[in-house]
Order: C-alpha cells, then sequence, then structure tokens
C-alpha cells in the first residue's frame, strides 16, 4: 500500500509548489493537476484532508465504500485510511479547496484527543454534506484565515491556526448532524437494522455468544461505533452502548418474571463471564438487585 508521508508530498502529486507551513495547506482546486501516478490506485496518507468543492466530479473510494459527492460538496478523510482515486473520472475543472493538516500538528494539543468525537471523518460517512451559500461562505472565511497564517509562522501560528480548524470542525458537526436529521428515510432504515439485530442476538439461545459490544454491532452493520452512536444519539436521545444496556435489562426483566432460571444462569444466557457484573449493572439501571425485582413479582 503507498503511503503519502507529508503534506509536501501531496503537493507534488497536484503539481504545486512546496507548501508555505510543512504541516498544514489550504489547497486551491483550480490551481491544481494531479499527476499521473500509481498511488492513487491505493494509498493511505498522514493527514486529515476537508474538502470543500464545487462541481466535483470523480470515483473516489473511502474504505470499502465509494464517496458519494452527488451535489455536496463538503467531505472529510481521517490519516491511515484506505483511499482509492480514478483520475479518469476527474473533471479538470474542479473547483474548490482542500485543507490537509497532518496528524502530528495535532501532537500535545487537546484536538488530537477531541478530534476522534467528529464521526464525519469515519469510513461509514461516505455522503458529502450539503451546505448553503451562506454556510460555505463561513466555511470559506476559516479557510483564508487558516491558508494567511500559514504564510507568516511565529510562536503563535500553531494556535491560531488549531482554533480556526476546530471552528470549521465545529460548524461541520452541525450540518453533519442537520443530515442525519433530514436524510430520514436512510435512517429509519438503519434504525429498523439496528433494532432487528439487537431482537435476533438476544433471542439467540447460543451460550457461546458472549455479551454484546458497540464494536460488534457496529461491525454487523458495516458501520463505524462513533457514526452507529452518533445516528442513534441524534434519532433516540441513546448511544449504541446505552440502547444494548436498555434491550439486555428488558430480557433480563423478562426471564426473572417468567421463568426459574437462577440470577446466574440469566447472566450467562445474556452474555455475561460473571454473574456479579450482571447485578451489579441491573441493580444500576433499576434500583433493584436481580433477586429483589423477581420477588416484587411474588
Amino acid at each position: 500500500m503507498n503511503t503519502i508521508t507529508s503534506i509536501s508530498a501531496f503537493h507534488r502529486l497536484l503539481s504545486l509548489p512546496e507548501p508555505k507551513h510543512p504541516m498544514v495547506s489550504v489547497i486551491n482546486l483550480s490551481e491544481s493537476i494531479f499527476i499521473e501516478d500509481e498511488v492513487w490506485k491505493g494509498f493511505v496518507s498522514r493527514y486529515y484532508c476537508v474538502a470543500l468543492k464545487r462541481n466535483a466530479t470523480g470515483k473516489i473510494k473511502y474504505g470499502q465504500q465509494h464517496y458519494d459527492y452527488d451535489k455536496g460538496v463538503l467531505s472529510f478523510t481521517a490519516p491511515n485510511q484506505v483511499q482509492y482515486l480514478d483520475l479518469k473520472t476527474m473533471d479538470c475543472e474542479n473547483t474548490g479547496y482542500l485543507l490537509i493538516f497532518h496528524e502530528d500538528f495535532l501532537l500535545k494539543q487537546p484536538l488530537a484527543t477531541t478530534i476522534s468525537s467528529y464521526g464525519f471523518f469515519s469510513y461509514a460517512v461516505n455522503e458529502a454534506l450539503h451546505l448553503s451559500e451562506d454556510e460555505e461562505n463561513d466555511l470559506l472565511e476559516i479557510l483564508n484565515k487558516i491558508d494567511k497564517e500559514c504564510q507568516h509562522i511565529d510562536q503563535h501560528t500553531q494556535e491560531i491556526i488549531l482554533s480556526q480548524i476546530e471552528l470549521l470542525l465545529n460548524y461541520s458537526k452541525r450540518f453533519y448532524e442537520r443530515q442525519f436529521i433530514t436524510r430520514k428515510s436512510g435512517s429509519h432504515q438503519l434504525l429498523t437494522k439496528f433494532e432487528t439485530f439487537l431482537n435476533e442476538y438476544f433471542d439467540k439461545e447460543s451460550s457461546e455468544k458472549g455479551l454484546l459490544t458497540v464494536h460488534q454491532i457496529a461491525e454487523a452493520m458495516n458501520l463505524s461505533p462513533n457514526y452507529l452512536s452518533d445516528l442513534l444519539r441524534i434519532q433516540t436521545g441513546q448511544n449504541t452502548q446505552q440502547h444494548i444496556h436498555e434491550k439486555l435489562i428488558s430480557k433480563a426483566k423478562e426471564k426473572l418474571s417468567t421463568t426459574e432460571l437462577s440470577v446466574s444462569e440469566i447472566a450467562y444466557e445474556l452474555g455475561f463471564e460473571h454473574s456479579q457484573s450482571f447485578s451489579t449493572l441491573f441493580k444500576k439501571k433499576t434500583k433493584m438487585s436481580p433477586l429483589e425485582f423477581r420477588q416484587s413479582f411474588n
């Protein structure tokens, strides 16, 4: 797998001069020419990329899915994730801007920790976000400020650029969450699939199924854990783990009230390795121990 290790290397692939800042660059696509290179057939990079594009065409594969630009203009990719670009489908008149910043630019900065919470960098997000003209202009203003700051590097440059990047990401979070709400049909299908998976998992009789995890259900739905939790939180007010716990407690109540199984047996059937862990969770969620709950039915 090819690796684009630096901002300078990416500039060269776009026929651009050396970047003004070694770790950050705002690229004008109208000034860029993608050179023919084997790297586009499969590569990972060491930088984050936020793309604000107009009239975008071209097939880009991110993870195992094609990125659907359609009329959307704002898209995101993260470091160390596989990408493919088909130059034959690229329109030489593509316009817009790329903000790229190296992962090392965030080292020892708060954003290094919080950037993982922005779900739109996930493999699972394969639609560009839709913006109004005013919203595009707000982001362009931020990009212009970052570009200007790259031209005179001093002891304040990193802090100023990071604050602008965080502002851009917070705007993007607003657009991202809005798109979940406005595209209710697709979201409802995922919610239905999620609920079906939960029901089938907890109805399964296998004694070796284990305790259901967020990662396990996200993988089964071909989504990233962050994306799934974002979707559920926005649509239902609860994240994936909370939904799992809710379903688990519901099934536990059912077994406690309708069967003669011991608490240990119920815990094992629900996937717990230790019954004490089950009892602790049950009491935390219901304010009663499993035995107290069972006794309330007698």
